[in-house]
């Protein structure tokens, strides 16, 4: 087994501490989380025909994996506040559940992997939460990142030719 990393959370005297990544240049970031809710038949017919009475299920997952990624550094203590750029949630009915996917993307100093599993967490709770009148069979399970990328932000030049970074562009 090789050379485990040292955990960057936890400081020299052993306490908590958040990673400072004032230093480290903008890129874009991207991250895909995935996981599954087995639901039974009966409840799937009924998200299809829109009958549960919550209300729209998939629509209602959506929209609360998108607003727990914005919320992520509220939830997770030593979370970044990042400027999402796009959260987007997949949800696909199966013939024994449904499967959920968020995909997150920034341009920042750290990572957005967080937030990919925020989002997809918060909507499989949601489908949870929604259906748990009519189905006490409901299993989450397989939460996972699937994909994390991160890439190089090209340089914006101001009205004086001058080099800049993006974040500096808005003012």
């Amino acid at each position: 087994m090789g050379k485990m990393k040292r955990l960057t959370h936890i400081g020299s005297d052993g306490r908590a501490q958040m990673v400072d990544v004032s230093a480290k240049p903008l890129s874009k970031r991207r991250a895909v989380a995935g996981g599954k809710i087995l639901l039974q038949r009966e409840t799937l017919d009924l998200i299809a025909r829109d009958q549960i009475t919550k209300g729209n299920v998939f629509a209602t997952a959506r929209i609360a994996g998108i607003q727990a990624a914005k919320q992520t550094a509220q939830l997770i203590p030593l979370c970044h506040t990042l400027p999402l750029g796009q959260v987007n949630i997949d949800i696909v009915a199966s013939r024994d559940g449904a499967e959920v996917k968020c995909t997150a993307q920034t341009i920042a100093q750290t990572g957005v992997e967080m937030e990919a599993l925020v989002g997809v967490t918060v909507a499989l709770l949601t489908i949870y939460d929604m259906c748990k009148a009519v189905d006490k069979e409901m299993i989450i399970s397989d939460v996972q990142l699937f994909e994390k990328t991160k890439s190089a932000v090209a340089a914006v030049h101001d009205r004086r030719g001058e080099k800049t970074r993006r974040s500096q562009r808005r003012r």
